[in-house]
């Protein structure tokens, strides 16, 4: 066991756990505190950020530009506060590294898949590195799993297991034997993953919400034979009739965290259930509409733009998360004093764009085909957009199932949203295709865009 690492986590979860007794005044104060030691950092050490923020030094958060992933990449060299690191040795590393290999001796990489296009790459200082593993430890510690150096938790991650993917990152830094842990490509067939999960008997599952989905229907169907005393499900929406299917299989010991290769964890559940408590000690979260206008409490924004106050390597100030999330004007019984997010629709990316009839534009959220295929019987299910037809896979569907009624009911649907509806076919499979990383989104577009308006966005009301 590592006994300074163990020391510095232990250390910074103390802190984590006294803030969550602060008040909302409290709360507030400290952000504003760090909020100033950030912007103080990068306009020191930072290049990109002397020119981007020029003039600007003195103005309040929301009146910064916007940080993209394009402009993080593109001017890297720039952005990044040790002089001594250039992208293309980072990509070089990256190319042959292994997960436990640090660069130059120091840094941990991350980077995104690039399913939106590029992906971004992300460097972490042993700090940083602690600090990100403790929200991840506090997810835990809000599902009841408090980190105890003196009790072994058995813990299976089905997830990625490239060397690059946060994920094996984390995993390679923690196990140990306080911690022994099996970690399974979520890429492998799935009876391997099934039988693997019963010789090892995990105490805790941490899973992609699609994932955890298809093992609870493992389990319900008796080839799974495991009893986690906590299901953790990140890195995609977790549907109502997901967390309906894995509560049924597990009862109700599911927990969703919501969080980013860029952040960390970014948020979590409690014991309560009412949404996710933002990290709001961590970062700064600005829901946005298109134009980067704040949206109130109760509606959906178009991205998320995260400031995280602890980055210093790579700082983040207003980050572009092309994610549509929901903050709650309610408070949590449990008396944190952390916003609550209380709806999470995805990516803008997973919003697919229909013509209309008077040559323009419309996005359709994945939540206008949530109400209609998670009352289908099925075990799994995903909308593929292709430029001449809209493809609904599903999986475990009985042979009984009359698919007409399900083309009309979507057929409705997007002609009540107003779009030319394509034509609309069902295809039964096996299981849905996974992706590189081994997730199994729910809507998927091969339909290049062209228009570089804004479009309509149909995003419905809970």
């Amino acid at each position: 066991m590592d006994i300074p690492f163990m020391w510095a986590l232990m250390t910074t979860l103390r802190k984590f756990r006294r803030r969550e007794r602060w008040t909302r005044a409290q709360v507030l104060a400290y952000r504003a505190h760090a909020l100033q030691l950030l912007r103080e950092h990068a306009y020191a050490h930072s290049p990109f950020y002397q020119q981007f923020h020029a003039d600007l030094t003195d103005r309040p958060l929301g009146e910064l530009p916007v940080l993209t992933k394009a402009m993080l990449m593109e001017h890297f060299d720039e952005v990044v506060t040790d002089r001594g690191v250039r992208l293309c040795d980072v990509e070089m590393h990256l190319a042959r590294m292994s997960a436990a290999e640090r660069f130059q001796g120091r840094y941990v990489i991350n980077a995104t898949s690039g399913s939106t296009g590029r992906r971004a790459i992300l460097l972490f200082d042993p700090a940083e590195w602690i600090t990100i593993l403790a929200s991840f430890a506090r997810a835990r510690e809000w599902a009841g799993m408090r980190v105890n150096l003196t009790q072994r938790v058995k813990t299976a991650i089905i997830a990625s297991t490239t060397p690059w993917h946060m994920s094996a990152q984390v995993g390679v830094t923690v196990h140990s034997w306080w911690m022994p842990e099996l970690r399974i490509a979520a890429t492998e067939p799935l009876e391997s993953i099934v039988e693997r999960l019963n010789t090892w008997q995990p105490e805790v599952v941490v899973a992609y919400a699609s994932m955890a989905r298809i093992l609870a229907e493992e389990q319900r169907a008796g080839r799974l034979r495991i009893a986690p005393r906590r299901v953790f499900t990140s890195s995609e929406v977790l549907t109502d009739t997901a967390r309906r299917v894995i509560e049924d299989a597990w009862g109700k010991r599911l927990f969703d965290q919501y969080g980013a290769t860029e952040t960390g964890d970014l948020a979590a559940e409690c014991a309560h259930h009412r949404g996710l408590h933002l990290f709001e000690d961590l970062l700064i979260a600005e829901v946005v509409d298109h134009e980067n206008r704040l949206v109130p409490p109760g509606a959906y924004g178009e991205k998320l733009l995260v400031t995280t106050l602890w980055s210093r390597t790579l700082p983040l100030i207003r980050y572009e998360l092309s994610d549509s999330v929901r903050l709650s004007a309610a408070s949590c019984p449990c008396g944190r004093p952390f916003v609550l997010i209380d709806g999470v629709q995805g990516r803008t990316q997973d919003i697919l764009y229909f013509a209309t009839p008077t040559g323009g534009e419309i996005g359709v959220h994945p939540h206008i085909f949530h109400r209609i295929l998670d009352m289908v019987p099925a075990s799994g299910w995903q909308v593929v957009q292709e430029v001449d037809r809209l493809e609904i896979l599903l999986s475990g569907l009985p042979e009984s199932f009359e698919e007409t009624p399900l083309v009309d009911a979507i057929r409705r649907v997007l002609e009540a949203q107003r779009t030319i509806v394509p034509p609309i076919s069902v295809r039964r499979v096996a299981q849905i295709p996974k992706s590189a990383s081994g997730k199994a989104p729910l809507v998927m577009s091969h339909v290049p865009r062209t228009s570089t308006r804004a479009p309509t966005l149909a995003i419905p009301a809970d």
